[in-house]
């Protein structure tokens, strides 16, 4: 349930919404509470009122007979006490309890908080002025009351307001349940269309009537897909390639192999083996071709290992291992090598890749030509440069090079070298690039490699 995406998003929903309720809960408290204290207040202030005209002269006495309607003004079902007092401001007291603190108020009337007999009251004060027969009196009259009845009429308006917000959010949550797994049809079909196609379906998923926000998901997952077709079209390309490939020096052996038997001449036979011998030797050829592909395109960056690789070695080692191929075909070697020429990889497949780019550059080479093999820093990299003198590649045709088996002239081969090339290069996280040759004729073939220094590091 943690993973779910559904409770995920319900919760992310009902965080604000239930922080917004408490925010509100807590506000109509304060509005019930403080809408309470406001009729209790003018409660007392009427009761005062009525008991302020119920003192009276009687000679040169003020005395108050209180009504009962005053008293009256401030009963509550929920059996408040009433406190009361009356008295001259710096004077006797009149009427009522001694209980009940009074305040004088600076302005009438005053309304004000205490305790009588451990239990919290409101009360109010107001002041009476008294005139008779020149003589001038200041009546304070206080009335209090207990607040159970303030506090059950705050909880009357708090409470319905409270099981609203509830309501709401309760509303709120079957809403969003029932919206999210509305709005989730969508994404439950896709995983459906997934899960029920075909291994070999790679149609890609349909965008229609998908939500803005699920696109880019949908979108990463069809080009996720149309690699896999790519690749998977690469790899059945591959294949074919390779049986059609096999299938020519096998079916040319077997036809050789029926001649030598059929045939008692010594002379004949001998020739037949030996053209057995050579079919042999190509299909071997061509087998190790194929092993060595499939091993330069499953090669990983990641396991070679940080090992250390010298391309001033390996281009001076098949320089040596190519010399008396170059000589017999009359095409002159040159190498221009710089220092601390350090990569990171696989001594073995750069040899491989080395070896193809000359063997490539010398068989194109016309007689008298020259192969020129180079590298030199460029910054943060290590640039090996091999050009030549042949008839070089058009533009359109250098990317389509690099395909098994595509060939562009009747040179013998199998077409497999540069695609070779290109699968280690990417295994070395290099690039590799065609271009006519600085001269104008001939091609050049440019590989560039992260450096490293001495150290190991990269520079």
């Amino acid at each position: 349930m943690r993973n779910s995406l559904r409770l995920r998003l319900l919760l992310w929903l009902l965080f604000p919404l239930t922080v917004y309720v408490a925010a509100a809960g807590f506000m109509g408290y304060g509005n019930a509470q403080r809408t309470a204290t406001l009729i209790q207040d003018n409660a007392l202030l009427s009761s005062a009122k009525v008991m302020s005209g119920d003192v009276k002269w009687e000679g040169e006495t003020l005395r108050a007979d209180i009504s009962p309607s005053a008293i009256e003004i401030l009963s509550t079902p929920a059996g408040d006490s009433v406190y009361f007092r009356i008295g001259v401001i710096d004077g006797a007291s009149i009427a009522g309890t001694s209980e009940l603190p009074q305040r004088t108020p600076v302005s009438s009337p005053t309304w004000y908080d205490t305790v009588v007999e451990g239990q919290s009251v409101r009360a109010v004060s107001i002041i009476r002025t008294m005139y008779d027969a020149g003589i001038k009196q200041r009546v304070l009259i206080s009335v209090g009351r207990t607040q159970m009845d303030r506090d059950a009429t705050a909880a009357r308006f708090w409470q319905p307001r409270l099981l609203n917000l509830m309501e709401i959010v309760g509303i709120a949550i079957v809403l969003m349940c029932v919206g999210l797994t509305f709005e989730l049809r969508q994404l439950m079909a896709l995983t459906n269309d997934l899960r029920d196609r075909a291994p070999d379906t790679l149609t890609p998923l349909s965008t229609a009537r998908l939500q803005t926000e699920l696109r880019p998901i949908v979108d990463a997952i069809n080009q996720c897909i149309s690699r896999i077709a790519l690749q998977t079209a690469m790899q059945r390309r591959f294949i074919a390639h390779s049986a059609h490939q096999l299938r020519t020096p096998l079916t040319l052996l077997g036809a050789q192999l029926q001649y030598a038997r059929r045939s008692d001449d010594p002379a004949v036979v001998k020739e037949t083996l030996r053209a057995i011998h050579e079919s042999h030797r190509s299909l071997v050829s061509l087998t190790n071709q194929l092993l060595m592909l499939a091993q330069a395109e499953s090669a990983d960056y990641d396991q070679f290992d940080g090992e250390r690789v010298d391309l001033c070695e390996l281009s001076t080692t098949t320089i040596e291992q190519l010399a008396l191929h170059a000589q017999r075909r009359g095409i002159h070697l040159a190498a221009q090598l710089c220092q601390d020429a350090l990569v990171l990889g696989n001594p073995r497949l750069l040899s491989i890749m080395i070896f193809n780019l000359m063997d490539n550059a010398i068989r194109y080479t016309p007689r008298e030509g020259q192969v020129t093999l180079s590298i030199e820093k460029r910054d943060e990299s290590l640039a090996l440069t091999i050009s030549d003198d042949g008839p070089g590649i058009a533009p359109d045709m250098r990317e389509r090079v690099f395909e098994p088996f595509f060939r562009i002239s009747t040179e013998e081969g199998s077409g497999l070298g540069l695609a070779i090339v290109r699968e280690i290069v990417r295994a070395h996280r290099g690039q590799i690039v065609l271009a006519a040759a600085a001269q104008g004729t001939g091609l050049c073939a440019e590989v560039t490699f992260l450096a490293l220094s001495r150290n190991g590091d990269v520079t």
